[in-house]
């Protein structure tokens, strides 16, 4: 429920700063009206809460986004889609849904605003990020941690986890080839981590127990005082 919650945030809240509307309507309902006239509205009364989510997000994303092209996949429907219909399947994150610390929630919160946000090599900013740039960029701003700048060097300080069942939320998950660490991200539960790929994609969320990533990973590490 916490990363649901906090995707849900990231999605939803440069819209939802606004109350609910004298006539009742919650600040979802007047968004869509004041985007999309009484249409959009009578759609929303009648579509289910997760086609509701998705129109919704579409449309805060390409307004906030608006003449800036590298900021989102072409067609963000179907990624946003499939992102909220995972997580509507988790009751809680399975086995570390209990640790929910402010500081592990600040560090979520940072994290998942950046989502979105274009790969750029050697990026350490919200125009654009590379995997470690991302992963500095929370942590200083999420709790004044000042870590290194490099992967290979952040997998060097922090507490080893040496059983992947005992990660937590907030960790930080390493990758590469031959034993060399070569890219870094954040765990956010359910065997999934948030990251700053590569070239030409955005900050995303990718599982890491199979597939790719799964072949990758090398190691993980709890940053000190999380």
């Amino acid at each position: 429920m916490l990363l649901k919650s906090l995707l849900a945030f990231a999605l939803l809240s440069p819209a939802l700063a606004s109350a609910q509307s004298a006539n009742g309507q919650s600040a979802l309902d007047s968004f869509l009206a004041q985007r999309g006239g009484a249409q959009a509205a009578a759609a929303a009364d009648t579509a289910g809460p997760l086609d509701r989510v998705v129109s919704f997000a579409n449309q805060t994303v390409q307004s906030a986004t608006s003449g800036v092209r590298s900021w989102v996949q072409p067609a963000p429907t179907a990624s946003i889609r499939k992102e909220v219909e995972m997580l509507d399947r988790q009751d809680k994150l399975d086995g570390d849904s209990a640790i929910v610390s402010p500081k592990i929630t600040a560090v979520l919160q940072r994290a998942t605003s950046m989502l979105g946000t274009p790969y750029r090599w050697g990026g350490t900013t919200p125009s654009g990020f590379d995997c470690s740039g991302l992963v500095g960029w929370v942590f200083r701003n999420a709790l004044g941690v000042e870590l290194p700048r490099v992967s290979r060097d952040m997998a060097r300080q922090g507490l080893a986890i040496s059983d992947r069942s005992k990660m937590v939320p907030g960790d930080l998950v390493f990758f590469g080839d031959g034993g060399r660490v070569n890219h870094v991200g954040i765990y956010v539960g359910n065997g999934r981590f948030l990251h700053a790929p590569s070239t030409g994609k955005n900050v995303m969320i990718s599982a890491m127990d199979s597939g790719y990533w799964g072949r990758k990973f090398l190691a993980a590490r709890r940053v000190e005082g999380l």
